[in-house]
């Protein structure tokens, strides 16, 4: 056994059973150990799919996959998605081919510092120091993406092609995430009880969804706290029968004024609620200055042991929670513009659905209006580096074959990766794709606004038209194998999309704006 080998058959004993690929000729021993029958192997045609896709399949598998990419540039060209999933705290195990190192002293085209690039990003980081030490090293990797880490290891050529002896057994170790100190909790239960205004309590990571939502939605019931999320949360579930999360809005005006009541915010998996960018005049913290805000569990303790303790604290363990009821949307007719594609979009959502949205501003009505729709998950983009849907979509349909996913994407989003459509036919995945077509980077018009400029110039405004030449998605993706449809009215958006997820295999739906 090479070390390839024994690389990818501890891989798949240890559950990491899918890698994402974009290989070179440094990769190829290790794209000859792919051969191995329980390893899933997907090609993307752009390393920023492949990292995307991994992190959308953390997200819904809560376990790791392995990206393979080639080389210093191939790795650079991942770092914006792997940049998003270190802020979802969505763990991968990058395997990085290198030259061999007695190649590295000629600076061959393709030498560079790959632990320079991948340093800043990557919670664990190794070059491996031979084929025998190789698996060894995998385990390590895959011990800290378990913990919703990112981990690079770099496998130099001849660490792939020598001999890796016998094969190794190691122990599967998963994570054990420890639970908020007592008098943390103690001092948070007090304030509750002692609070002579309204408590926000703020949550995020894992309290967004499963038992931990359910607590959060007692303890809310119990003691009067609003419940609300950051504007970017990793992964809600939402929906009828859900426990409702209200959103701090993005443009910091609308989210002054939302938090402007509250002097106590409860942090769960989370910090205080900040502005993405910063803005002339404008302040940086969102939260009334004279607010406190209590950390409840941090983001890498365990929230819904943390919950659970303060909801004995507060002596509400046979409350009910108060939960979403449903709401039959109606088929909205007529123009499309963001009210009406919320409301066709809730009316189409179906029960177990995924949502992937990286609507920028077309979508921004999407999660008020979509509250009352079949129950779903909900994943968004933590780090804002855009190009972040249609692969996280790939790595999410992947991650669970038996869920419709829709993908709600920007036209200038959507061409940072779009290579994804291409994997989503070669695997047959139930994505439906909606992009946004409104020939611009819309989000800097009112970006451009905020910082103070009004209305842009002509040369401004060339910088934020994708409109000259237009984009034919249907024909960009019909291109890529994937059938698509355009649409210009609100009854037809939801004829299409209630089509779309119904059939096997990915759609793509172009809204005319």
């Amino acid at each position: 056994m090479n070390g390839a080998e024994s690389l990818v058959t501890t891989l798949v004993d240890q559950g990491v059973d899918v890698c994402f690929a974009n290989p070179g000729t440094s990769e190829m021993h290790f794209l000859a150990a792919l051969e191995n029958p329980r390893m899933r192997s997907v090609l993307c045609l752009f390393e920023g799919v492949a990292t995307g896709a991994a992190d959308g399949w953390f997200r819904m598998r809560e376990s790791p996959a392995t990206t393979l990419l080639h080389l210093g540039p191939g790795l650079a060209n991942g770092l914006a998605n792997i940049h998003n999933a270190r802020r979802a705290r969505s763990g991968m195990v990058n395997i990085v081919g290198e030259h061999a190192s007695q190649h590295l002293k000629y600076d061959a085209p393709l030498t560079s510092d790959i632990e320079g690039l991948a340093r800043p990003l990557s919670h664990w980081l190794r070059r491996a120091d031979t084929a025998a030490t190789l698996a060894g090293d995998a385990v390590r990797a895959i011990t800290a993406a378990r913990a919703g880490q990112i981990a690079t290891l770099i496998v130099p050529g001849e660490t792939s092609w020598g001999n890796a002896e016998e094969r190794k057994q190691f122990p599967i170790e998963q994570p054990r995430r420890a639970a908020p100190p007592a008098a943390r909790v103690d001092h948070v239960a007090r304030m509750i009880r002692q609070a002579d205004g309204p408590v926000l309590l703020l949550l995020g990571g894992t309290c967004c969804r499963g038992p931990a939502l359910q607590l959060a939605g007692k303890i809310a019931a119990v003691a009067g706290c609003r419940l609300a999320t950051q504007f970017f949360t990793a992964r809600i579930e939402r929906g009828a029968g859900r426990v409702p999360l209200e959103r701090i809005p993005y443009f910091v005006p609308a989210g002054v004024e939302f938090l402007e009541g509250f002097r106590h915010i409860v942090a769960v998996e989370t910090g205080e609620p900040i502005a993405f960018f910063s803005y002339p005049g404008s302040p940086s913290r969102l939260k009334h200055p004279d607010a406190l805000v209590h950390s409840l569990v941090e983001p890498d303790e365990d929230g819904s042991a943390g919950l659970a303790m303060l909801l004995d604290a507060l002596g509400g363990g046979e409350t009910n929670a108060r939960l979403q009821q449903r709401v039959a949307t109606p088929v909205p007719r007529g123009p499309l513009e963001p009210t009406s594609i919320a409301l066709a979009l809730a009316a189409a959502i179906p029960e177990g659905c995924i949502l992937v949205d990286e609507s920028l501003t077309t979508g921004r009505h999407s999660m008020g209006l979509t509250a009352g729709a079949l129950p779903h998950d909900t994943l968004q983009n933590m780090g804002g580096s855009i190009g972040f849907a249609t692969p996280v979509s790939t790595g999410a349909a992947l991650a669970c074959p038996e869920r419709p996913v829709i993908c709600l994407v920007g036209d200038g989003s959507a061409m940072y990766t779009i290579q994804s459509l291409w994997t989503q036919a070669r695997e047959s995945l139930n994505v439906t794709t909606v992009v946004f077509a409104n020939n611009a980077y819309q989000i800097l018009k009112a970006e451009f606004a905020a910082m103070g400029f009004g209305s842009p110039g002509p040369q401004a405004l060339a910088m934020m038209d994708i409109g000259n030449p237009q984009i034919d998605w249907v024909a960009m993706a019909r291109s890529q194998g994937v059938p698509g449809v355009s649409v210009e009215t609100a009854e037809d958006l939801h004829r299409e999309l209630v089509g779309a997820v119904r059939e096997p295999g990915p759609r793509l739906i172009q809204v005319r704006l």
